[in-house]
């Protein structure tokens, strides 16, 4: 069957198929323009744990988003594909061995204790630092897999340190691009808690990478003083929840706020949303929650208002959904990650059809 007449057959106001890919849609890696590289990994979380389930809850709550969004009502039709595989299992086998490895590490850091005077918890230290390096290796070869073959390619975490390989990849096609960070922290730290590759480390590590040529972060409402040093003094553009709500309460408007984030962008732009930038009880498990942030409607508003705004979105990654006992966060990460789609799609001159106006 081909793909239009997969696209003829199949009823988007149904729910998905579940025996299918992510939102149930029926298309193959080949027939979908966007591929989602789930990396199920959270060796160095060091509060809340969940975040290397969070790819598959987004996909288990995923067979039930309606596929007709209001803004991009044939999004679905373009096909996105979740990239699972044998690599994808080891992966997250790898995330439970050295998640193990990294726990007494950590302990020991609270209570005082100093890593280079215990040889063995020095020696595990230096292996997870080994093989969350051979991890961002591995993810940079597949997203430039499928890059090679002209695919849209995204990335679904995970912590936050997993979009690493990712930003590397995309250093190989573009000479110069910005990173629109969403957040409650400034993930500035240098080598957090000894691990190279920390979450809380991502940003500082994705500055090393020279075609990233500004940060412009979103949300910030947790930072420790050698993040605010590191951000006063490289190409890091700090938004604050406190400053921006502070704006708001004298008038300014999330629409003008928007216009300043965007136009302070680079040309070319990779969105890094992680979910904990967003209100808490939009993601009541994800590892470091904390008070304030931004609504749902906010952050999607941001990004539909770049996808319009004349700048180029090369990608995206979407970090730190961990499910709880109920679906929620599932549910949140997937109605994001869609929309998501739809606004890395339109900026790309991509169909997904007319917003639907219920104004008459």
């Amino acid at each position: 069957m081909t793909k239009q007449e997969k696209i003829n057959s199949f009823d988007p106001s149904q729910p998905g198929l579940a025996d299918q890919s992510i939102f149930g849609l029926p298309f193959t890696a080949e027939e979908s323009e966007i591929i989602i590289i789930p990396v199920p990994w959270e060796v160095t979380v060091s509060y809340g744990a969940g975040a290397s389930s969070g790819p598959e809850a987004i996909l288990d709550a995923s067979f039930q988003v309606d596929l007709h969004h209001q803004e991009f009502p044939e999004l679905w039709k373009l096909g996105i594909y979740l990239d699972l595989n044998e690599q994808t299992d080891k992966w997250k086998s790898d995330s439970e061995k050295y998640k193990g490895l990294a726990q007494p590490i950590i302990e020991a850091l609270e209570s005082g204790e100093v890593i280079e005077s215990h040889p063995a918890l020095q020696a595990d230290l230096d292996k997870i630092n080994k093989i969350c390096r051979e991890l961002h290796n591995q993810v940079k070869e597949r997203v430039l897999h499928w890059t090679k073959k002209g695919k849209k390619v995204v990335l679904l975490g995970g912590d936050h340190s997993t979009p690493l390989g990712y930003y590397e990849a995309l250093a190989t096609q573009h000479e110069n691009f910005g990173i629109l960070h969403l957040d409650a922290h400034m993930d500035l730290r240098i080598a957090y808690e000894g691990f190279t590759y920390s979450h809380a480390s991502i940003m500082y590590n994705a500055l090393k990478i020279p075609q990233i040529s500004k940060i412009v972060q979103v949300g910030i409402r947790d930072f420790c003083e050698q993040e605010v040093e590191v951000a006063l003094k490289d190409r890091v553009l700090v938004h604050t929840d406190m400053d921006l709500k502070a704006e708001t309460f004298t008038g300014t408007t999330w629409a003008q706020q928007c216009e300043k984030i965007i136009a302070s962008l680079p040309q070319k732009v990779v969105i890094s949303f992680d979910i904990d930038g967003m209100y808490p009880w939009y993601c009541p498990n994800t590892g470091t929650p904390v008070p304030g942030g931004f609504s749902f409607e906010q952050a999607a508003y941001l990004l539909s208002k770049l996808a319009d705004s004349g700048k180029e979105i090369i990608g995206f990654d979407l970090v730190e959904v961990a499910p709880g006992d109920d679906d929620w966060d599932g549910n949140v990460g997937a109605r994001m990650l869609f929309h998501m789609c739809g606004v890395l799609a339109k900026n790309s001159g991509l169909n997904v059809g007319k917003k639907i106006s219920f104004n008459r």
